[in-house]
């Protein structure tokens, strides 16, 4: 488009990333990640200014404090915000987190433990951390960097350290009605689980990505929604926010290669 800014796929990622707050109002939103956390802080720049942010130390801010070491002198804290009261919002459900998964299945199970067999992994990651508890007290949306196979599994995940949607995993008596996950945004695509039976459905395509290539990368069936629109760019106020944020250019390091925000077809 004629006078539209140049922008990365980085970049259009980031505001993708921060719809996934849009009217979320007053809760505790986590960004897990360079994309995320930049995706939350401009969310509450632009669109959702009611959600509280914190430095991920001990303390409410309300300005996002930049990415990168020449940013800490200019913290300003709003309020104190220790472990404990990060946990008495998460508990009661108010939080919204995008966090990273390492692999994700049909189900929204969700997996950051380990890859393999979980008694002799081939390789040993992060352990459940917090995981299990967060996907059935509040909202979380996912973000993946390299949208392929080994993160969209074609079974289940490896180790289901975040609930989702399959029954067969909750006990009898149980049932997964706690669990809201939200959105996925990828390297090619928005997806939400918003068809029957929370299917995965892709919601938006990044401009230059077709639905089959999505697919491709995907290791069981998609839904989509009718009308496939591409995934909107950012704007110029966008983009200043986004790089005020990130005086160090940190968000260039997440995408292999920080293509442009446009794929190109060779």
């Amino acid at each position: 488009m004629t006078g539209s800014p140049a922008y990365s796929l980085a970049e259009l990622v980031i505001v993708a990333a921060a719809e996934a707050w849009r009217g979320n109002g007053e809760i505790l939103a986590s960004g897990i990640g360079i994309i995320p956390r930049l995706g939350a802080g401009l969310a509450k720049l632009t669109h959702s200014p009611d959600l509280l942010l914190t430095d991920g130390e001990a303390f409410l801010v309300e300005e996002p404090v930049p990415l990168g070491q020449s940013a800490r002198a200019s913290r300003c804290a709003a309020g104190w915000m220790p472990y404990s009261r990060v946990f008495e919002l998460l508990w009661k459900g108010r939080r919204h987190a995008m966090v990273m998964p390492a692999q994700i299945d049909r189900w929204g199970q969700t997996n950051i433990s380990c890859l393999g067999d979980f008694r002799r992994p081939k390789v040993q990651m992060l352990g459940v951390r917090g995981f299990p508890g967060n996907s059935i007290s509040h909202a979380n949306s996912l973000f993946v960097p390299s949208h392929g196979t080994r993160a969209f599994v074609a079974g289940e995940v490896d180790m289901v350290a975040g609930a989702g949607f399959k029954a067969e995993r909750w006990p009898p008596g149980t049932r997964a009605a706690r669990v809201d996950l939200r959105f996925i945004v990828t390297d090619l695509c928005v997806m939400d689980f918003g068809s029957d039976g929370h299917a995965i459905r892709v919601r938006s395509l990044h401009p230059g990505t077709t639905f089959d290539e999505v697919q491709a990368a995907t290791g069981f069936p998609l839904q989509r929604v009718a009308e496939m629109p591409t995934t909107r760019p950012p704007d110029a106020e966008e983009l200043a926010i986004i790089r005020r944020l990130d005086p160090d250019d940190q968000r260039a390091t997440v995408l292999k290669g920080n293509p442009p925000g446009v794929r190109r077809s060779d």
